[in-house]
């Protein structure tokens, strides 16, 4: 005869608690004491049949990397971190990065993946790192690529374990990527400034290039275009992508000889821009939106905290980890499919600035 719960739980020196948790695969025990706990019972007969087959735990199906590449710090902070609670790495922690986290979680555990998350910076060997992820067994890699180049991408290429570019792509390479449609959004950014102020929006543009900048830039004057507006006649001033930078920028912007050109709204390429412009313009004595309307782009808690609260662009950061972790264990378990570039829509989020 098999042995009972009770009595796996004495053998164990566990609670009848954490066995029952872990037999029929509820919450309360770590992944670690519920692979143990199902081992023995198996080892000791544990009649399994009580339990319905739904109920059963699955067994892990690999390991999947989630890494962070650092190059400049431009656009992926090195500090403040966060402690990944499950998993104890450390991740960036501003909201892009915890939601992309939570997501890529999230979609590990339902299709019952390890997720290890880790850093890897420019000048590290990191061919030599990738080889070593190859040996101990890693299953695929989710690689944060926002502040990434072509030529970055060249040891990630050269390994033979597959992977998904996140917030990021590059025409000319056959990779799979998982990012925003900043096109889209900031098209309705600007459109959205156009049909409110009846006038032609300026353009708060982050000083610091990436793809996604880039293509936020082709959804601007996209919109400029399709409105009839000469796309020469849009003022911009380059500001650095962080509150501070673009406060200062702005500020020089203010404090000219010459009274500055000011357009009476403007679309920022993101809502870290937005925040910096609109503390120096309110310093500078304009008021936000009767004088200067503003949208930003990345929904991010901040908006809904600063006087005014801003007007933006809702990226869906956790949905977009889901969709990559979806599109990795595909290629995992088909490595023949093709490449994909999978962009995720956004939407306008209304609120006092425009």
């Amino acid at each position: 005869m098999g042995i009972t719960a009770k009595e796996l739980a004495q053998k164990m020196n566990l609670s009848e608690a954490a066995i029952s948790m872990a037999l029929n695969n509820k919450p309360g025990v770590s992944t670690q004491t519920r692979k143990r706990i199902i081992e023995e019972a198996k080892k000791y007969g544990y009649d399994f049949s009580r339990i319905k087959e739904k109920e059963l735990p699955t067994p892990e199906q690999g390991t999947i990397c989630f890494i962070v590449y650092r190059k400049n710090g431009a656009l992926v902070p090195n500090s403040p971190i966060l402690v990944h609670e499950e998993h104890g790495s450390l991740i960036p922690d501003t909201p892009f990065f915890s939601q992309l986290s939570e997501g890529i979680s999230l979609s590990c555990k339902e299709k019952h993946y390890h997720l290890n998350i880790s850093y890897l910076y420019e000048g590290d060997d990191i061919a030599h790192q990738l080889q070593e992820l190859y040996r101990i067994g890693t299953s695929g890699l989710l690689l944060l690529g926002t502040e990434m180049e072509k030529h970055d991408l060249i040891p990630f290429t050269n390994c033979d374990i597959p992977f998904v570019l996140l917030d990021n792509y590059f025409e000319d390479l056959q990779i799979s990527s998982v990012i925003t449609n900043n096109i889209q959004g900031a098209y309705l950014a600007t459109n959205h400034l156009i049909r409110k102020k009846r006038s032609q929006p300026g353009y708060l543009r982050s000083s610091y290039r990436s793809t996604g900048f880039e293509e936020r830039a082709d959804g601007f004057y996209k919109a400029i275009r399709r409105n009839g507006m000469s796309t020469s006649r849009s003022i911009v001033h380059d500001l650095s992508p962080t509150v501070d930078g673009a406060y200062s920028d702005m500020k020089e912007v203010l404090n000219q000889n010459v009274k500055p050109q000011l357009a009476n709204c403007y679309f920022a390429d993101n809502d870290l821009i937005a925040a910096g412009a609109i503390r120096a313009l309110t310093e500078a004595g304009y008021k936000i939106p009767e004088d200067i309307a503003i949208v930003g782009f990345d929904n991010m808690p901040l908006c809904t905290y600063i006087i005014p609260t801003l007007t933006t662009i809702h990226v869906p950061k956790q949905y977009m980890g889901e969709i990559a972790v979806k599109q990795l264990v595909e290629m995992i378990k088909n490595p023949r499919i093709s490449p994909v570039k999978i962009e995720v829509a956004t939407s306008l989020k209304e609120r006092k600035s425009c």
